[in-house]
């Protein structure tokens, strides 16, 4: 008796097989954050209980605003700064990322098209500041509604070969390409986009003739500390990450108060300082990039056999790894979790995430994309 009673108490525990309206408001819960409107659920339950069309529901839900106010900026906003947090002001790295998946632009054009997507309030858009995104959210302006989507090299001055996507929006500028050495941009855009940190790819086995002069090779007077650890990272990011020579951020007093610097044909100083700590390392005449990664280990991120793994510059470098499948798997990896508010965990979530993988790959619609998980994670 114990053990029915038990095995009764767990059934009255267990979720009931949803019906099509219960299906519908949860595909709209996890696209927009909030309920859909009478009219809304009516439409989306005829998808699903004529049509049979769980997918035409979730696009549906997708035309909802909260999608672009909510579940996007939230789900890019923690790409355009260090701390990773979604409460920074929404800036033209976020509205970008939001006008491209809007429009249905190919989301493998991320890291290199000339695209800024900009509002029509005042102020105006700003090299220097980034007041015109924080008064379009103080206002609570619809970013569904009024994001316009333009050229970066007309908005920013930029040549339209110095454009690289987001990594040349102000936003991303001002949090990676800021002092340092730009090995900040190159280590946040694979963790960001391709969702993995150096510390996972890193290859000893690499050719380390790209390293800098500014990293030792004896750190703490020990050698094999370069050759067993240091060099695994460096050996590959270097030659990639010599792709952002030409970029700095440049600011006087206020870090917020600065722009972003292009001196194409003129390495930024931030690459030859500290040459001093081995001087028979590499200085970097230019900003041609390899990607050493094609081989060894890391081969297996994907890389597309149709694109040369060389080149100048931030663009064609930003196209190497956007059209790599880890970066593809990223995407629909991320837009799992935004919408099921967890992560993958067991081999039928496994397999999801490899079937919109490879269905995002096609046309990289990243709409589709967050169609497709919240129907999945629907039927929990």
């Amino acid at each position: 008796m114990r053990v029915i009673a038990l095995v009764l108490a767990l059934g009255t525990m267990m979720p009931a097989v949803s019906g099509p309206r219960e299906q519908a408001k949860r595909i709209h819960d996890r696209i927009a954050g909030v309920p859909p409107s009478a009219d809304t659920l009516a439409q989306m339950v005829d998808e699903i209980e004529n049509n049979n069309d769980p997918l035409a529901a979730a696009m549906l839900a997708i035309e909802h605003p909260g999608f672009y106010n909510v579940t996007l900026k939230n789900w890019a906003t923690p790409w355009t700064n260090e701390d990773q947090t979604p409460f920074a002001p929404l800036n033209d790295y976020t509205a970008t990322v939001i006008g491209m998946v809007r429009d249905e632009v190919p989301f493998n054009q991320l890291l290199s098209a000339d695209i800024i997507y900009t509002g029509s309030n005042s102020p105006a858009y700003s090299n220097s500041n980034n007041d015109h995104y924080e008064t379009m959210e103080n206002q609570g302006l619809d970013l569904k509604q009024v994001l316009q989507q333009n050229t970066q090299s007309s908005v920013t001055g930029l040549p339209p070969e110095g454009t690289a996507g987001v990594i040349t929006t102000r936003a991303s500028a001002r949090a990676f390409f800021i002092d340092g050495t730009n090995r900040s941009m190159f280590r946040f855009t694979m963790l960001n986009h391709l969702c993995k940190d150096l510390e996972l790819i890193k290859d000893p086995t690499r050719p380390s003739d790209r390293v800098r002069q500014d990293a030792s090779r004896s750190p703490g007077g020990d050698s094999r500390v370069y050759f067993n650890n240091c060099v695994g990272c460096h050996a590959g990011m270097e030659p990639l990450g010599q792709a952002y020579a030409y970029y700095n951020f440049e600011y006087t007093d206020d870090p917020e108060i600065g722009t972003l610097a292009y001196t194409p044909g003129s390495v930024q100083p931030k690459y030859l300082i500290n040459s001093s700590v081995f001087k028979d390392g590499y200085a970097t005449p230019d900003d041609r990039w390899d990607n050493y990664w094609r081989e060894g280990p890391n081969a297996s991120l994907g890389w597309d056999s149709n694109l040369p793994g060389t080149g100048y510059g931030a663009k064609s470098m930003g196209e190497e790894l956007a059209n790599s499948h880890a970066f593809a798997e990223c995407q629909v990896t991320k837009a799992f979790q935004a919408v099921c508010l967890r992560a993958p965990v067991d081999r039928a979530d496994r397999n999801k995430i490899a079937e919109i993988t490879s269905s995002f790959k096609s046309g990289y619609n990243m709409k589709h994309v967050f169609a497709h998980a919240a129907v999945h994670c629907a039927g929990e």
